[in-house]
């Protein structure tokens, strides 16, 4: 989800939830506690160099129970965000304290925001040896449909 997605989502937004990957919802009390813009320049194990930018939420929970944040106040801090430090339209990453604190993209599925897994990944698996996976096909379905075999004097097979 982009910061675009998520405006127009939090436009018209009853309340703002948080779904946990395993299926739990983020205390209703949690505040946003930053807002940013998270620039990564690297170079990947193939030796290209690349950038990277998200817009970054984090959030955090206290014993403050009656808190709740309005999807308008949230509005506001976007807003501001915008205006001071020059955020861009990105994808967002939203960081949230677990264990240790868990990074995680975001979606919505029409009532609360998903807090989804990230995962690690080689972006030059062409470079590093890493084997492409083949398409598995099985062989009735490849006589399926329209025929594609060649039959003797039709000229296919010269």
């Amino acid at each position: 989800m982009t910061l675009e997605q998520l405006k127009k989502i939090l436009q018209t937004a009853d309340a703002i939830n948080f779904r946990l990957p395993d299926g739990s919802l983020i205390p209703s009390h949690f505040h946003v506690t930053e807002v940013g813009q998270i620039t990564k320049h690297f170079i990947d194990c193939g030796g290209t160099v690349r950038t990277e930018k998200k817009v970054n939420f984090q959030l955090w929970e206290a014993n403050d129970f009656d808190h709740r944040l309005a999807a308008q106040k949230l509005l506001n801090i976007i807003s501001l965000s915008e205006k001071t430090l020059g955020i861009e339209d990105a994808g967002i990453e939203v960081e949230y304290q677990a264990g240790t604190i868990g990074k995680y993209d975001l979606d919505f599925d029409g009532k609360d925001f998903l807090l989804l897994n990230t995962q690690t990944n080689c972006l030059a698996q062409d470079k590093c040896g890493i084997p492409v996976e083949k398409l598995k096909l099985k062989m009735s379905d490849l006589s399926k449909g329209e025929s594609t075999t060649c039959v003797p004097g039709s000229g296919c097979c010269q």
